[in-house]
């Protein structure tokens, strides 16, 4: 790092009622991109600090810290001011939820409230705790009726990220021959278009191909297909970032994944770069 220059680092200081999703929340700020721990020792606090002012790659941090670090409190005005000593800025959200809500999810988990075994009068107790740390924080979010996508949607609006970057979208080309691909989520058959396979000039080629390309375009049932399909994409995509989705595998098949799902993958990922999501294109089959 050049003499002069300067590196904004931001941690964001996660915490709450327990049972209200901070580590629901730390997977998200880990999909943005943040360095994330979960209740880190408050005798590790300064080294930390020190950690980050000294390293230029640690600028974007999250940290999940809720009642079972009991000197946290205490000390976090002491720790807030060696922070921002230090060039560190900071924010703290604070996650919220309903009596009932809580209550509810600790029953489906199974889990030991952090202040005893009876839920509720843990719930009242750990709130009475949580007051001044509460009139501090930054941003504060009832997760009560809430999914995981719209969580995250509320985190990016909080941190001014751009939706349409979250999610990184994978396009792969196979061949049904060879099976379908573990980690497809959306699975589309294109062996309904003419096969270039049966053209001897083209046998011997791939869907990256001019020449092949050309022939699967001239048939009408391409266009009007890929017109169809790449409007249907592009419609689905929000609601996939919107419920969460930080990866998303797209494969089209055709029988031996060397020409019709090989141009049509091309074809989509071409088409879906400029729609703001980091695209990955693959071809799996392309030289079996």
């Amino acid at each position: 790092m050049t003499s002069g220059s300067t590196v904004e680092r931001k941690v964001y200081i996660i915490t709450g009622i327990s049972g209200a999703g901070k580590s629901q929340a730390l997977k998200c700020f880990e999909d943005f991109g943040f360095f994330c721990i979960d209740n880190l020792p408050i005798a590790l606090m300064d080294h930390f600090a020190n950690l980050l002012a000294n390293s230029p790659h640690l600028n974007r941090v999250a940290l999940g810290m809720d009642i079972r670090e009991g000197r946290f409190l205490a000390g976090l005005p002491a720790i807030l001011n060696r922070l921002k000593a230090r060039g560190v800025h900071h924010r703290i959200l604070f996650l919220e939820a309903s009596d009932a809500v809580v209550i509810q999810r600790f029953s489906e988990t199974r889990h030991r409230h952090p202040l005893g075994k009876k839920v509720d009068q843990a719930i009242r107790k750990e709130r009475q705790r949580l007051i001044p740390l509460k009139e501090i924080a930054d941003k504060v979010i009832d997760t009560s009726s809430m999914t995981l996508g719209e969580l995250k949607e509320r985190l990016s609006e909080t941190l001014e990220l751009t939706r349409a970057r979250e999610m990184a979208l994978n396009i792969v080309s196979f061949g049904y021959k060879h099976g379908l691909p573990m980690d497809a989520d959306i699975v589309m058959d294109v062996r309904f278009l003419p096969n270039p396979n049966y053209v001897v000039r083209l046998r011997q080629l791939t869907g990256l191909n001019v020449g092949v390309q050309r022939y699967i375009l001239s048939q009408p049932i391409a266009k009007k297909f890929l017109g169809h399909y790449l409007k249907l994409i592009n419609a689905l995509l929000p609601h996939y970032v919107r419920e969460g989705k930080s990866y998303l595998t797209i494969a089209v098949g055709c029988t031996g994944g060397h020409h019709r799902s090989v141009f049509v993958t091309h074809y989509l990922a071409q088409k879906l770069r400029t729609s703001g999501h980091s695209i990955q294109e693959f071809h799996r089959d392309i030289n079996q």
